[in-house]
């Protein structure tokens, strides 16, 4: 059992290694031996557990992925409107995206030119977002005039751009500059922003979950 659970505590730490380097540098610029120097373990006990570099990628999409995933069902099964639910989404994802080298090293491999990505995760981000907007339409949610597809473009393309803010600032996407943002855009987003926008003063706007 104790070589079982050191062998996990490798993995996790060489998952969490390449997390922080294809974070911080391109997928072609990170290198085996950094990671394995960085996880503070040896080449050997790297390719023990992972066949190369491409690898590793898919190890840190498929946890990204999954831990993405389950914070937004945790989110989407909490209490309140179709839009406070999309709030309190992106406001947990954002938080992650700050605290987790993992989640931001998801993002970025899903759109490294570098190589194929399999785990697609802006896809399902934007599958996960549209499905919530289309929700807040049907209830009459939206302001007059907003469209699902126009709606859904914006909020993606704002989360996936802080995302990448936080690869270079972990901080920069913080609870109050979060807030801002959906003051500013809820108004011309929502039929009846004001509701929306008492969930994010009050501070119950993050749906937290620890990977």
């Amino acid at each position: 059992m104790a070589k079982q659970e050191r062998a996990v505590r490798t993995r996790q730490a060489l998952i969490h290694a390449a997390a922080e380097a294809f974070a911080a540098d391109a997928y072609a610029v990170a290198s085996l031996s950094a990671i394995s120097r960085r996880a503070g373990v040896s080449a050997g006990a790297l390719h023990f557990h992972f066949a190369g570099k491409d690898d590793m990628a898919k190890a840190v999409e498929a946890e990204a992925a999954g831990f993405v995933r389950q914070l937004a069902e945790d989110c989407r099964s909490t209490a309140g409107t179709a839009l406070q639910r999309l709030v309190h989404t992106v406001f947990g994802l954002l938080a992650a995206a700050g605290d987790d080298p993992v989640v931001r090293a998801g993002f970025k491999l899903c759109v490294d030119p570098s190589r194929k990505s399999e785990a697609d995760m802006l896809h399902w981000w934007a599958g996960f977002v549209r499905d919530l907007v289309l929700q807040a339409q049907g209830e009459g949610e939206l302001a007059q005039g907003v469209s699902a597809d126009d709606a859904t473009t914006a909020i993606v393309a704002a989360t996936v751009g802080f995302v990448v803010i936080a690869m270079v600032d972990a901080e920069w996407p913080s609870v109050e500059r979060m807030a801002r943002f959906w003051s500013c855009i809820l108004p011309s987003l929502a039929a009846a922003p004001e509701g929306v926008l008492a969930s994010v003063t009050r501070g119950d706007q993050q749906c937290d979950r620890v990977r």
